[in-house]
């Protein structure tokens, strides 16, 4: 399994990602948050990785402790009701990671999450990357308006604190 897994990161190229992934996915994505965005007070991150860097994979990382080091790179944990929550996307191991910060992780259980990431996998996996990552974003955003409705926190957030256009890593 570790050989394989050496072989599909060192394979994997972004040029690949950019066809799963091209500029008018990027924008559908980015309308997709903002669109979620109105519908809650939290903040929404979408991020793609298409492999990590061998020593990475020789050292076993994976995908969710990557995800939780992109999530605090992309500072999802900077907002002001510690309700970010990031989506990522890393492509060599055909995972899909929700790390939610520590306002919003206590209210949403484990499976819920697990259940966004499982319908995009299922997406994906169809070669519908559009479609899984929108479903994604529709996801969390149900999940965040159900526990942070608009106006819902004391001294309201300034909203969009975070960027909507995904990032590509």
């Amino acid at each position: 399994m570790r050989f394989g897994r050496i072989i599909r990161h060192a394979a994997a190229s972004h040029w690949r990602t950019r066809l799963k992934f091209p500029k008018s996915t990027l924008d559908a994505i980015e309308q997709a948050v903002g669109r979620a965005e109105r519908t809650h007070a939290g903040e929404i991150r979408f991020a793609i990785e298409t492999s990590l860097a061998p020593l990475l994979v020789i050292n076993d990382l994976s995908p969710r402790a990557r995800a939780l080091e992109v999530f605090a790179h992309l500072k999802v944990w900077d907002t002001d009701h510690n309700n970010g929550v990031l989506i990522y996307v890393q492509l060599a191991d055909r995972a899909v990671e929700i790390v939610a910060d520590r306002g919003l992780a206590a209210r949403v259980s484990q499976s819920e999450w697990e259940a966004v990431c499982r319908l995009m996998e299922e997406h994906f996996r169809a070669g519908r990357y559009e479609a899984g990552a929108i479903a994604g974003v529709d996801g969390v955003g149900t999940l965040l308006a159900r526990h942070y409705p608009p106006g819902a926190e004391p001294a309201a957030p300034s909203h969009n604190q975070l960027p909507d256009r995904p990032t590509l890593l």
